[in-house]
């Protein structure tokens, strides 16, 4: 019989490609669980395999627990620390009794129980190699033949006995697919699952454009382009954003390639999905100037805090520059990271002069000036009380109509504006009650909840953007306390993300 077990070791891993050790461990398990049948209640059985001379024996265990097991069901697995220590004075709580018992004959085992925990362990095994041969190879393209569709989800057989998954609202739409076809997918992860395939496939992210870029065009797998970013609207069209590290090199015209060849290519392979190739900028107006192509920017007007463009196009442009659904703004913003607001020439020009006219409205009431120097103000580009009291004098001094005088007074008057705001918000926050979820916050106490608020900290949701210096120096307390509040604060955010 210990010839037999080698035996069958011998074959099983050699047919199946999986280690002889891992077709022990089958046959162990296999072992163990016909021995549990003898008993009426469940018990623990350890079988182990001499991996040499294939003898094997058997021993019951009992785990040591502190207290006294009052249940049968308890008693068949557990063995109290007392009664324990009387078998064996060596041993601790968590430790295990084992008790060699009388191993079942090989030939006796139950043939079907043998064969669920063999295949088991082996399908185990399989699925373990896929793993470790597909791990690093995740963000690749991974070609196949379709094998079945499940529900809308193509199952791909990507050889080696191996499948993948597209996911259905992961494949292109409208796009036909039918079974045998040849069909390409990004490798978007590479996950251990029970049942089914471990491999999923993308065809619709801007990562999948990115790497059958990279396959069709040598350029940017030798180093010698890169791709920045990318936006899709999958099945209809898609933006791409180059740049070329070498200064001879024309980054567009090489992912064009002749008579269209390569970006073709691409485009073929994505259902005829249309692709802007845009030039990237450093110069982040002039990178949205290229990406709203191919509409044509009259002006941009850029604002640094909201990280947002105002797009001025001409009339007849402005359905191309928005596109179908939105659909060429939408990639721009993808594509350059800015929210971007297109609008025509003329919707530009009011809005520029509405926001002139709060700018010089505040600077008439905020100053007390008349309303041609607040003119002024805002045609120099003067946008706020600070830039007027803090601006270099000389460069105030260069404006045409402003003399020494004139600006000392200006300066002076902003910084008493700026003096007064401040005080009356003060006097504001000073004022300031606690939010209710921020005053009943566990650590918190009536005191620092007051102090907090007076400094503009209403609720658990402004505490939780504060970092650890800032809320040191706002409200005194120690670095670990403002770590657990900040954090405490910050739990309602981690728990939604989990949801």
């Amino acid at each position: 019989m210990n010839k037999e077990i080698l035996q069958v070791v011998e074959v099983v891993s050699n047919e199946k490609g999986v280690s002889k050790n891992t077709i022990f461990e089958a046959l162990e398990c296999a072992l163990a669980s016909a021995t549990k049948k003898r008993y009426s209640n469940e018990i623990d059985v350890r079988v182990t395999i001499n991996r040499q001379t294939g003898d094997y024996q058997t021993v019951r265990r009992w785990i040591v627990v502190e207290s006294e097991i009052q249940r049968p069901e308890q008693q068949a697995k557990q063995i109290s620390f007392a009664d324990a220590q009387k078998k064996d004075n060596q041993l601790t709580i968590g430790d295990y009794w084992e008790e060699q018992i009388e191993s079942v004959n090989f030939d006796r085992i139950g043939a079907q129980t043998a064969k669920q925990v063999i295949v088991q362990k082996i399908r185990e095994a399989e699925r373990a190699l896929i793993i470790d041969a597909y791990a690093s190879r995740q963000g690749e393209i991974i070609s196949g033949i379709v094998k079945r569709i499940e529900k809308g989800n193509i199952i791909v057989d990507v050889g080696s006995n191996t499948e993948a998954m597209i996911p259905r609202d992961e494949l292109i739409p409208r796009e036909a697919v039918r079974t045998n076809d040849r069909i390409r997918g990004f490798l978007k992860s590479v996950r251990f699952e029970q049942r089914g395939p471990q491999l999923f496939l993308n065809r619709t992210s801007p990562d999948f454009l990115k790497a059958l870029f990279t396959v069709e065009v040598p350029e940017i797998g030798e180093g010698l382009i890169e791709i920045i970013s990318a936006a899709r609207d999958p099945g209809l069209r898609a933006k791409i954003a180059v740049r070329s590290k070498d200064a001879r090199l024309d980054p567009v015209g090489a992912c064009i390639g002749m008579r269209r060849s390569r970006v073709q290519a691409v485009m073929n392979e994505l259902c005829g999905e249309k692709i802007d190739i845009i030039l990237w900028d450093e110069n982040p107006a002039q990178f949205v100037i290229n990406a709203m192509s191919p509409a044509e920017v009259v002006s941009i007007i850029l604002d640094e805090d909201a990280h947002s463009m105002d797009v001025a196009v001409k009339e007849e442009q402005l359905s191309q520059a928005i596109g179908k659904g939105g659909q060429n703004v939408k990639l721009a913003s993808q594509l350059t990271g800015w929210t971007l607001n297109v609008m025509t020439e003329s919707q530009a020009e009011q809005k520029n002069e509405a926001e002139m006219q709060v700018l010089r409205n505040m600077f008439v009431q905020k100053l007390d000036i008349e309303g041609e120097i607040a003119d002024i103000l805002v045609r120099e580009g003067f946008s706020s009380l600070e830039e007027v009291a803090y601006v270099p004098l000389s460069e105030m001094l260069e404006i045409e109509e402003f003399d020494e005088d004139l600006v000392k007074e200006l300066r002076n008057r902003a910084k008493d504006a700026l003096v007064t705001n401040a005080i009356a918000e003060e006097e504001t926050l000073s004022d300031a009650q606690p939010a209710e979820d921020l005053a009943n916050m566990e650590g918190m106490d009536s005191e620092l909840a007051k102090r907090l608020a007076s400094h503009g900290i209403i609720s658990m949701d402004d505490l939780a953007e504060q970092s650890v210096d800032d809320l040191m120096s706002v409200s005194g307390v120690d670095k670990a306390r403002a770590s657990t509040l900040i954090m405490q604060a910050r739990a309602p955010w981690f728990e939604q993300e989990k949801q």
